[in-house]
């Protein structure tokens, strides 16, 4: 059972344990006869064909609230990667539709915004579930989203009406709400990005540039990297969309940028959350965790320069070593956290990790340095369709006429 405590700048929603899946359903049931909601699942080829995909499609089966389930495949060329995702997906009847972005129909309206001059020529996550904002916002019935990964190994469709119900209850008035959870699983903690760099730098960068309402919005975040979250379909088509790793951070930054804070929640989805560990790459800045790593520092440097902040090389100096106490301390609370509870954590590993991460702050600092702007977002919505008006109905009917050519 949860704590109860509120703290930070944001509304925290714990799983006290005195509602079950049912309860929540029949809330959900009543809640969405006129608030719809669609629910967006990016997954690419290899991970559709993982045994967690097809669990999550049986679970989604008998969920009566989503109106639109749309599954956007990406980073899958062969047709045979549609047509497999297509017999998984049957379970989900006629409120699915797979999106496939790699697709000759898709590619060719991505081709069109491009020759238009809209920045949205990077593949990946972010303009996966940019796409599905997209096709959603073609549908006016539908007024919020929620998203969520298709590697969760342990998947309860419990975790999906807890993540939607304070978007859609009608006596609240959210209009993002979170997901936090613990990351541990066959006895060992995980979450290693989160616990060992985005906490303490945050922390870190608060003890540098002094008090600041962004990080400390951010730092009210249980668990800022959870890949799942629900919005409503305004905030959806205002939001810009990070091309790169920096998606849950730079998800967070528009969130802030357009709505205000007493409309954001965090929600507790489960007592355990288990999906694909990715490698640490130590060692190696443009792979696995390392990487990603790389792209959150630039997302946090970029935004508070955009709300003011000014940056010179000496800050990352300090930084560096105001990040590393930070971290160290953050090792310790951990290793007490996992021997109370069984866990297992390597210390000495552990501390390897804050090291590499630590020269990450350096790297990503000259990065920052050399290119304060870095990748353009991809644009919001509200501006694609004050260009391309029809744009979300041609999407629709692009998933559409996929669907009818390979028969799903």
């Amino acid at each position: 059972m949860s704590d109860f405590f509120q703290n930070g700048r944001i509304t925290t929603i714990h799983d006290l344990g005195t509602i079950d899946r049912e309860g929540l359903e029949t809330a959900l049931d009543a809640a969405t006869e006129n608030y719809r909601l669609g629910l967006i699942l990016p997954v690419t080829a290899s991970d559709m064909r993982a045994p967690a995909f097809a669990r999550i499609m049986q679970e989604l089966a008998d969920v009566s609230y989503i109106q639109e389930i749309v599954i956007v495949l990406n980073v899958a060329p062969e047709e045979s990667d549609y047509r497999e995702t297509a017999r998984l997906a049957a379970p989900l009847g006629d409120r699915g539709r797979i999106l496939w972005t790699d697709g000759e129909r898709v590619t060719r309206l991505y081709r069109d915004l491009i020759d238009a001059g809209l920045a949205i020529s990077s593949p990946g996550k972010g303009r996966a579930v940019w796409t599905a904002y997209g096709y959603l916002l073609g549908n006016a019935q539908i007024r919020a989203y929620a998203l969520h990964d298709c590697d969760i190994v342990n998947y309860d469709r419990t975790l999906l009406a807890r993540l939607c119900l304070p978007i859609a209850h009608p006596s609240l008035d959210f209009e993002f709400c979170k997901a936090y959870y613990a990351r541990h699983a066959n006895g060992r903690f995980f979450g290693r990005v989160a616990r060992l760099l985005v906490s303490p730098m945050l922390r870190a960068l608060m003890a540098v540039v002094g008090p600041d309402s962004f990080l400390r919005y951010l730092d009210s975040f249980r668990y800022p990297l959870a890949g799942e979250f629900a919005m409503t379909s305004t905030l959806a088509a205002s939001n810009r969309v990070p091309s790169d790793w920096g998606l849950e951070i730079g998800t967070l930054a528009e969130v802030y940028r357009n709505t205000s804070i007493k409309k954001v929640c965090q929600v507790d989805l489960a007592v355990t959350y288990d999906h694909k560990h990715s490698p640490l790459s130590l060692g190696r800045h443009d792979q696995g965790l390392m990487k990603m790593a790389r792209d959150i520092l630039c997302a946090v440097f970029r935004t508070l320069a955009s709300t003011g902040t000014a940056f010179d090389r000496s800050h990352f100096v300090t930084l560096r070593t105001a990040y590393l106490r930070k971290a160290q301390d953050a090792i310790r609370k951990y290793a007490a956290d996992a021997l109370v509870n069984g866990l297992q954590v390597d210390r000495h590993f552990e501390e390897e990790t804050v090291e590499a991460f630590a020269e990450l702050v350096t790297t990503a600092g000259e990065a920052f340095y050399d290119d304060p702007s870095g990748a353009e977002a991809i644009p919001n919505w509200a501006r694609v369709r004050s260009a391309f008006p029809n744009f979300p109905r041609e999407l629709r009917q692009a998933a559409r006429a996929d669907a009818e050519e390979f028969g799903f």
